[in-house]
């Protein structure tokens, strides 16, 4: 069963992207053919870029860059959750995107964006063009917040529309036609 991790890209105490992330994560594992996993930089912790040669040699020298280098070596696809600062995603999601080269490459990704009435799609286009450096396929559909706090119920709890579960179900099949054609690739 191929792997989807759903990274949370913010770190900062005062998020939401936990909620979103744990929301779709599970529906993922409701509704695909995915063994689905969350991941959590916060958790991760990486420090900010720390190795002396290149990605791309994978000479790794530190511990955590060794996990985080099989934990995405591991993975056939992705799902950034990822809020709009100013126009852009965090400085945690090109961290722990630059830390790492050949395990993102022919491996498919999208993107669950939340911020203001952009839904973080500024951010999110982005996100896109910096993963397909990496030779990833970062698919253009993907799922937006619009004024995301419209999504958090009375708890603080993100409650899904029918429009966000039909985004979540086209993401999700994209991911699997184009982890299943990728897959030929990888496999050379």
């Amino acid at each position: 069963m191929p792997k989807l991790y759903t990274i949370i890209c913010a770190t900062r105490a005062a998020r939401h992207g936990d909620k979103f992330a744990k929301w779709f994560n599970d529906f993922a594992a409701a509704n695909s053919d995915f063994d689905a996993e969350l991941v959590d930089l916060a958790e991760v912790k990486l420090p900010f870029f720390d190795e002396s040669t290149h990605p791309r040699a994978q000479k790794y020298e530190h511990e955590h860059t060794k996990k985080w280098s099989k934990l995405i070596d591991a993975g056939d696809a992705f799902v950034f959750v990822i809020p709009e600062y100013n126009y852009s995603p965090p400085a945690e999601f090109f961290n722990a995107i630059n830390f790492l080269n050949t395990e993102w490459n022919y491996k498919p990704a999208a993107i669950m964006s939340y911020g203001g009435v952009s839904g973080g799609l500024r951010s999110a286009q982005v996100a896109r063009s910096h993963l397909s450096t990496l030779r990833m396929v970062a698919l253009p559909e993907g799922i937006p917040l619009p004024n995301y706090p419209q999504f958090l119920n009375e708890n603080g709890e993100f409650v899904a529309t029918e429009m966000v579960e039909a985004s979540a179900k086209t993401v999700l099949a994209e991911l699997k036609v184009w982890n299943d054609g990728l897959q030929t690739i990888r496999k050379k």
